[in-house]
């Protein structure tokens, strides 16, 4: 298999993966966790003594998955990929919280992808983590205040994204190792 194919094949996968986690960290909200708050968020314990609204780990991995969108396919693709999460973030959640699930993601997302831009010349760890945590922070203030119109969880929101993205590290480092691997290999 030519290394074209392959990383088109990967991103279509890492496409696939975040197009999926948008309206299942919705869903998720409303539906699952260890408490539902009457009028709120389902919650989970992230640690610390903390719980955040449920679609939080999902939201994290997201964040991931854009940079290696388009790390794969390309600026472009990564920036319709926004556009088209923005537009599935409205999907499977209460109309109460569509448009703050929207206006988090697509903002969080651009900021994700104007930090990661850059700095994916300086290597694949530190820009998607460097960007990952820039989105995480923009996404859980904007989704909180205009949800819910509180900060109330947002420590927790930004810890349940920070796990996911500390938990995506071995798998980035393995893809950037591979990846150097196989540019030494003959075509």
């Amino acid at each position: 298999m030519t290394n074209h194919k392959r990383q088109l094949i990967e991103g279509g996968i890492f496409l696939v993966g975040f197009a999926a986690c948008i309206p299942l960290a919705n869903y998720m909200i409303g539906h699952f966790g260890t408490v539902c708050v009457p009028e709120g968020p389902c919650l989970i314990p992230v640690g610390f003594g903390l719980t955040a609204p449920s679609g939080v780990l999902l939201v994290g991995l997201a964040l991931v998955l854009r940079d290696l969108v388009q790390r794969r396919l390309g600026l472009i693709w990564a920036i319709g990929a926004i556009i088209a999460g923005a537009f599935l973030s409205t999907t499977f959640t209460a109309p109460a919280l569509a448009f703050a699930s929207a206006v988090a993601f697509l903002t969080s997302e651009f900021v994700d992808l104007f930090v990661f831009t850059p700095l994916q010349r300086k290597g694949l760890i530190k820009a998607a983590f460097a960007s990952s945590v820039a989105g995480l922070v923009v996404d859980s203030l904007m989704f909180l205040w205009l949800a819910f119109g509180s900060f109330d969880f947002v420590a927790g929101q930004v810890i349940g994204k920070l796990i996911m993205v500390v938990a995506a590290l071995p798998i980035l480092f393995w893809i950037r190792n591979r990846d150097r691997k196989i540019r030494l290999l003959p075509a």
